[in-house]
């Protein structure tokens, strides 16, 4: 091999390298996914918790909401999740998922916790404040905003929003309410169900009158 392809294989290898570190460092913070999620919508917020330590496992996550009016968490075996609300609005502000005894994200593993919210803010990104808590006391926030280019060391989890579609539920909505049109459709529907009914009952009774005088009318043919 000469020593140009030499250099060439060094320098990609290093490259992948440093790239798969990169990725290895992103993927570690706490982030936050919602495909779909509209300014003003319901959506599915799944938040993805790593830990970091080599030594203790996660035994609790606290995440701050903007103050929405529907905040439900989905059911996590081994976990018992909390929502905190505002006791004069009763927006939630924040919920915390813990770890029952026994139970944690050990080291080298990620957890999900999954939260249909919303409406969403009125905003471009919403950031969502994070704290993490691991088995051996140590607590970690996750809750600086970017300024520019630059990635804070630990970034607060944050979904960008795209433009309201004027439905009010988003892509991703998990908590959805019928609209009037919905709730029109299902009148009418029902309307014609019992109308179909009725009309179904009345040609019963009228096939049993037809029978009954045919039969009459044999009846009186065999006496006569």
């Amino acid at each position: 091999m000469s020593q140009l392809s030499r250099r060439v294989l060094v320098s990609a290898t290093a490259t992948a390298a440093l790239t798969v570190a990169g990725a290895g460092v992103a993927a570690a913070h706490v982030t936050v996914v919602a495909p779909g999620a509209e300014q003003g919508g319901y959506t599915v917020l799944t938040f993805r918790v790593p830990t970091e330590s080599e030594t203790a496992g996660t035994t609790a996550v606290t995440v701050e909401l903007p103050g929405l009016r529907s905040a439900r968490t989905e059911p996590l075996p081994g976990w018992t999740a909390t929502v905190e609300k505002d006791p004069e609005s009763q927006l939630a502000t924040a919920v915390t998922w813990t770890a029952e005894p026994n139970v944690q994200v050990a080291p080298g593993q990620f957890q999900q916790f999954v939260l249909s919210a919303g409406p969403m803010p009125e905003e471009d990104e919403v950031a969502f404040p994070a704290i993490q808590t691991y088995s051996d006391g140590e607590v970690v926030a996750w809750d600086e905003i970017a300024a520019g280019d630059a990635e804070p060391e630990r970034p607060a989890p944050t979904v960008t929003l795209a433009a309201s579609s004027g439905d009010g539920h988003g892509h991703g909505a998990a908590d959805t309410h019928p609209t009037g049109t919905e709730e029109t459709g299902d009148a009418a529907a029902a309307a014609t169900d019992t109308t179909a009914r009725w009309l179904g009952g009345i040609g019963l009774v009228l096939g049993a009158l037809g029978a009954a005088l045919g039969l009459g009318a044999v009846i009186r043919g065999r006496r006569a």
